[in-house]
């Protein structure tokens, strides 16, 4: 350590014994030339004192100016962060800074494009943005093998008895699901978000305990950011739901299923799907790091 700290101050040190050496000549030619005994001692004396501080002045001088010239250097909690991500986490990452938007998939599958984890250095979206990112969750090959279990387990409990069975009734089923998940997305996520002005994106709360995150994710469901950064009632989340179940009961659904109970259910069903969801996205990537990172450890074991 002693061998290190002098060699970073050696040049410094360095500068300041010349800086002195030179001081020094110039007070001596600038003494007169009379002998040594002659000199007033109170004079000598002021001359060594005035020596002696043009030469802390400049060590002073080159010690601040080495300070200024070195580069900074990040703080241990930045470096912490870094050497614990994956080439993957940091490419997350980046492109979470730079887009707004996510790379990652629920179970490496289904899209989790609007689930931000690093909330501090986000750009908010613009509404071709908000509209763009609803849009390729939708037409995700993954949304339509969704879609293709969702019709089936309908099928199977015969839900809306009106379509009937076999493949004309499982396509109304597929059909019916489709739009439904398409019109609550685009109005949640899109339409509202862009009109109120409100983030539609979900930000991972990522530390604190069980019951902290998840008391968090439910919250979600009612409260959201706004596009400058501020919290506020979300009102794309409650009424996007409400007026998606109007629009699919009283759009295209049969009549039976058009009254105002049924609205209310397939609302309250709606929002119990997106509560899930929203825990599925706050605990996601820490399993999903917790694999790469020990699949990374075992790579470079081999």
């Amino acid at each position: 350590m002693a061998a290190a700290l002098f060699a970073m101050f050696a040049p410094s040190l360095a500068c300041a014994q010349e800086g002195a050496a030179a001081a020094d000549q110039q007070d001596r030619e600038a003494l007169p030339s009379t002998p040594l005994e002659t000199t007033d001692p109170a004079d000598a004396s002021a001359a060594k004192e005035s020596r002696q501080t043009a030469a802390s002045q400049n060590q002073e001088g080159t010690a601040a100016a080495n300070q200024q010239s070195a580069p900074a250097q990040p703080t241990g909690d930045h470096n912490q962060a870094q050497s614990h991500r994956t080439n993957k986490e940091q490419q997350n990452i980046e492109h979470e800074e730079n887009t707004g938007t996510s790379k990652d998939r629920l179970f490496w599958l289904l899209p989790n494009f609007e689930t931000i984890e690093e909330a501090d250095k986000v750009p908010p979206l613009t509404i071709g943005q908000k509209f763009g990112t609803t849009a390729r969750g939708l037409i995700d090959p993954s949304e339509f093998g969704l879609m293709t279990l969702v019709a089936g387990l309908e099928q199977a409990s015969d839900n809306i008895p009106e379509y009937g069975q076999g493949f004309e009734g499982y396509g109304k089923r597929y059909i019916t699901a489709y739009a439904d998940n398409a019109v609550e997305d685009f109005m949640a996520d899109a339409i509202l978000p862009s009109l109120l002005r409100q983030d539609p994106r979900y930000y991972q709360l990522g530390h604190g305990g069980f019951a902290r995150r998840m008391f968090h994710a439910f919250s979600r469901l009612f409260i959201t950011r706004t596009d400058s950064g501020t919290e506020q009632f979300n009102y794309s989340e409650v009424l996007g739901a409400g007026i998606a179940a109007a629009i699919s009961d009283y759009g295209y659904h049969p009549a039976s299923d058009q009254s105002v109970g049924n609205v209310a259910g397939v609302w309250g069903t709606q929002m119990g799907w997106d509560l899930t969801t929203y825990m599925l996205k706050e605990f996601w990537p820490d399993l999903r790091k917790q694999y790469e990172r020990h699949h990374a450890a075992h790579i470079q074991q081999q």
